[in-house]
């Protein structure tokens, strides 16, 4: 799906109008009866040549917020986009938030995002490396941080979804918590001896479980009561990768960890039996 989105627009993932410059239009309608969405969304399309994105945000069934999204930055376009908004609303405009990102503040912004998530992954590299000191098991954790936000973007661009900047980070976030049941298999298989390695990995199997439900459950309700649509994205975003990080710690990182013990195991019985012999 990554691959079906860079080859049909150039671009891995869609972005909001805070990553690649635009107007962010908040009109507050908790004290209003709810507006339809499509009919203004159709109306402005009609009015304006730019793209323009209407969203609302709800708390349960209560439309609490209008979010507008335009890919304008022309002072004169987004003054009439503001007054015809009044016009339609019925809202006064200095109840508006606004917000407006310049294209290059927001390819720049996006750029410096980015490379914190490089630079996250080579610092995240380096400190398991150093730590459990072998290699295989130090390039599992990293792929299964990898496969985490690759299938997480996956999904992300199937639901539509444009990225801000809380999206990305939102993921460097999902790199965190990928890596802490990551680590917490491979050290309980490697470093500890009690019991066989499959006993071990039922262990931290119930702990680890244990750690993403109760954070799941911390994200499911984060959700239905924020009125933010930046924790939304957020939390959209951990909840996805959370889900994926299940399959990817528990059957495939699990399965890497069986061959590379295994693996040495059979190596350790063949260097005692030639010992013997």
């Amino acid at each position: 799906q990554i691959a079906y989105q860079f080859t049909s627009t150039g671009e891995l993932f869609k972005k909001d109008v805070s990553i690649k410059g635009g107007l962010i239009i908040t009109i507050p309608t908790e004290n209003y009866a709810d507006f339809n969405i499509k009919e203004l969304a159709n109306t402005l399309k009609e009015l304006y040549s730019y793209s323009i994105d209407v969203e609302e945000v709800r708390t349960g069934t209560e439309q609490i917020a209008l979010v507008i999204k335009a890919d304008s930055t022309d002072k004169s376009e987004t003054d009439t986009l503001i007054q015809t908004l009044s016009e339609k609303t019925s809202i006064n405009s200095k109840e508006f938030n606004i917000e407006m990102t310049g294209s290059s503040l927001g390819k720049s912004f996006f750029r410096d995002l980015l490379y914190a998530i490089l630079m996250a992954f080579v610092f995240m590299g380096i400190v398991v490396f150093i730590y459990l000191r072998t290699p295989i098991p130090s390039i599992a954790v990293i792929v299964c941080a990898f496969s985490d936000m690759v299938g997480t973007l996956a999904v992300v661009n199937l639901m539509g979804m444009e990225l801000s900047s809380a999206g990305i980070i939102g993921f460097l976030l999902l790199i965190g918590y990928s890596v802490d049941t990551d680590m917490l298999l491979t050290i309980r298989v490697l470093k500890r001896k009690e019991g066989t390695y499959m006993e071990r990995i039922f262990d931290s199997l119930s702990t680890g479980m244990g750690m993403t439900l109760t954070t799941l459950a911390a994200v499911i309700v984060s959700l239905f009561v924020s009125k933010s649509a930046v924790i939304t994205e957020i939390m959209t975003i951990l909840l996805i990768g959370l889900i994926f990080d299940m399959f990817y710690t528990w059957i495939q990182n699990v399965a890497i960890l069986r061959l590379f013990i295994e693996h040495k195991e059979k190596k350790e019985r063949e260097a005692a039996s030639n010992t013997r012999g």
